[in-house]
């Protein structure tokens, strides 16, 4: 199943973002992104084939998205929210195509910010879904949101090099290469990052691409 989409220009998404005030809710033009609640992570996590996942929700995940295969970041924030429900705030967002009512990949912050205010995030579009700016715009929302949180002062991205689409999406936004870290799965790492003042100032004026190749 493909996904069909309204078209916004890229200079719409690089520029505005229309959300909500609820940190349950990310709103952005053509996507919810639905703060995922500990049940249902749970249940997500622990039984994904149970007929009441989505029971109550308003959207489907026909791309069976954080299910099985497709687990992706359950693992590591199930965990850490059974060790401190508190931080379910930062964690998995369901990332839905509003137009379509569909689950179309999903969005999480690593951990709270850091002593030094970073905060890193992590996300992942269903194969059907991509090349459609979804990414970005998913992106653009939690940063959105993230910069109106208090101690946080920094935005990190990590990416494989060879993740070409990837490392475009981040060359948009004009984050600053750090640095290399050695992920234990997905190997080297490149390390950007972005003080949420420039962010802000992309915010108002647009963002200047980086051209690191």
């Amino acid at each position: 199943m493909m996904c069909s989409f309204a078209v916004v220009s890229r200079g719409t998404l690089l520029t505005s973002i229309a959300m909500s005030n609820s940190s349950e809710l990310i709103v952005t033009p053509r996507l919810d992104l639905h703060l995922i609640p500990i049940p249902e992570l749970l249940l997500l996590h622990e039984d994904p084939d149970n007929p009441s996942l989505l029971a109550n929700r308003n959207f489907t995940n026909p791309h069976n998205e954080l299910s099985h295969e497709h687990s992706g970041p359950l693992r590591w924030r199930v965990p850490q929210v059974k060790a401190d429900p508190a931080v379910n705030i930062w964690f998995i967002r369901w990332i839905v195509l509003r137009e379509r009512k569909e689950i179309v990949g999903s969005i999480s912050f690593h951990a709270p910010p850091d002593d030094s205010g970073m905060i890193e995030i992590g996300f992942g579009i269903s194969q059907a879904c991509r090349n459609n700016g979804f990414g970005t715009e998913a992106l653009l929302g939690m940063w959105s949101w993230v910069i109106t949180q208090p101690n946080v002062k920094i935005l990190r991205y990590t990416v494989s090099a060879s993740n070409l689409p990837s490392m475009a999406i981040i060359s948009k936004f004009g984050f600053s290469h750090i640095g290399q870290q050695l992920d234990e799965e997905d190997g080297p790492e490149e390390i950007f990052e972005m003080p949420v003042a420039d962010f802000k100032l992309g915010l108002k004026n647009g963002f200047t691409a980086n051209n690191r190749s």
